[in-house]
């Protein structure tokens, strides 16, 4: 009898470490790096390959906007897409996240470096005139693709505009994808380009994944775990799907809520089986091993509202009334993160503005300091900015919680928000 009571300890944390391996499996499938195998998205796979065999195959010079907001599969389409005809096509590649160049001109150095294979750090001019007779020269075709394109705002928009301009450059040689957020990039900000057919890119719209979109990618990543127990209840996966593809259709969001969902319950059973193991250990009762406990529409909703708050569960219905001022304090912000490349701003700065832009909207009289940080305290209320709170008021930090595409969302006001984008900063 001592010995049976001795052994069941170690029969529980066996239990336990079963247990344990299921958790760990579901939270491997679920992360949010490129996947070995692309659902839901064979359209935008196809229009691409498509473009790549007109162009690459063809020895075709051209150019494709790719568009979308965050979490809608750009570059993981076009690196899985890219990878596959990597045999195919034989050409030179080059990849630049435009995030990591520190000025819009400093591109030209960076594209001049990826051509010549060796570091090149001239001046923008010299660049512009080498790069220009290397893409003119003979050889076989470039594939240039560059990610986060909207980055490289300029003044006139001449960096971007010379960017779309080479592939149409005579004998040129190049392709050129750019992949931003932005859906009316080339419209709003590269109006000039309408007027040059040679110039203007091919367009390529990823829309928000739908509801069904994400069961089918989330159903289907579960479907990967070796053990047959479903850690993550069919209910759950409904819940989740719904709450994010009511905002921006993230995948990214969606995978990231589930694992944490995942986290929660594992840490939970965790804790209660050991437990149990330390009871069991003093007491002749006989305990059970753990159950694989599920993922339910609970844990799901914690998490959400924990993490994202009011950035998923508000309905569009309770945003779409949020007071005018407001909305061009948010448009205001967004604008400013753009316009700097940065990620918050002084409220002082803030302030001055949105002062600025409430004048030549001609929709808002002036409002002292000390109202705009209560303004700016009940638009944080409603989970769209942060606040970091100073000793001095006027050095106070504001951080935009959402993404463009969830400022859209959240305002229902997409004629103000274009307006103060298009006309920036008085």
């Amino acid at each position: 009898m001592a010995a049976g009571m001795r052994g069941k300890p170690s029969i529980e944390i066996g239990s336990i470490f079963l247990a344990g391996k299921c958790y760990q499996e579901t939270k491997k499938v679920l992360h949010t790096s490129i996947p070995d195998r692309l659902i839901c998205r064979e359209k935008e796979t196809n229009q691409i390959e498509r473009f790549l065999a007109d162009h690459l195959v063809k020895k075709r010079p051209g150019s494709l906007y790719v568009s979308g907001a965050p979490g809608t599969g750009k570059t993981a389409v076009l690196t899985h897409t890219l990878t596959a005809i990597k045999e195919k096509m034989q050409c030179k590649r080059i990849y630049i996240n435009c995030m990591s160049v520190k000025s819009s001109a400093a591109i030209y150095n960076k594209v001049a470096s990826e051509m010549k294979g060796t570091e090149y750090n001239r001046s923008t001019k010299e660049a512009v005139g080498y790069l220009k007779t290397s893409f003119t020269t003979q050889g076989s075709m470039v594939l240039m693709v560059l990610d986060e394109i909207d980055q490289l705002d300029s003044k006139h928009q001449e960096v971007l505009y010379t960017m779309f301009e080479w592939p149409a450059l005579n004998k040129s040689r190049l392709v050129l994808i750019g992949i931003a957020n932005a859906l009316d990039l080339t419209d709003r900000i590269l109006p000039r380009l309408q007027a040059i057919p040679k110039c203007k890119p091919q367009l390529l719209n990823f829309r928000p994944y739908t509801k069904e979109q994400i069961v089918t990618i989330l159903t289907n990543r579960l479907q990967q775990v070796s053990n047959e127990t479903a850690v993550l209840d069919p209910m759950a996966i409904q819940f989740c799907a719904r709450k994010v593809s009511a905002v921006a259709g993230d995948i990214r969001k969606a995978l990231d809520v589930c694992r944490r969902a995942v986290e929660v319950v594992e840490a939970e059973v965790r804790s209660q089986q050991i437990l149990k193991t330390n009871t069991s250990s003093n007491s002749p009762r006989k305990v059970s091993g753990p159950m694989v406990r599920k993922v339910s529409i609970l844990q799901i909703d914690n998490v959400i509202q924990e993490v994202y708050g009011n950035r998923v569960t508000t309905s569009s219905k309770h945003q779409s009334n949020i007071p005018l001022q407001q909305k061009i304090a948010v448009c205001t912000l967004l604008l400013m993160l753009k316009v700097g490349k940065i990620k918050e701003v002084l409220l002082g700065k803030f302030h001055d503005t949105f002062i600025k832009i409430g004048r030549s909207q001609q929709i808002i009289e002036n409002i002292d300091q000390g109202e705009f940080l209560s303004l700016c305290q009940m638009i944080e209320s409603r989970g769209i900015i942060s606040l970091k709170k100073s000793k001095e008021t006027r050095m106070t930090k504001v951080t935009l919680k959402l993404n463009e595409n969830e400022v859209e969302h959240a305002l229902q006001d997409k004629l103000l928000m274009t307006s103060i984008l298009y006309e920036g900063i008085p």
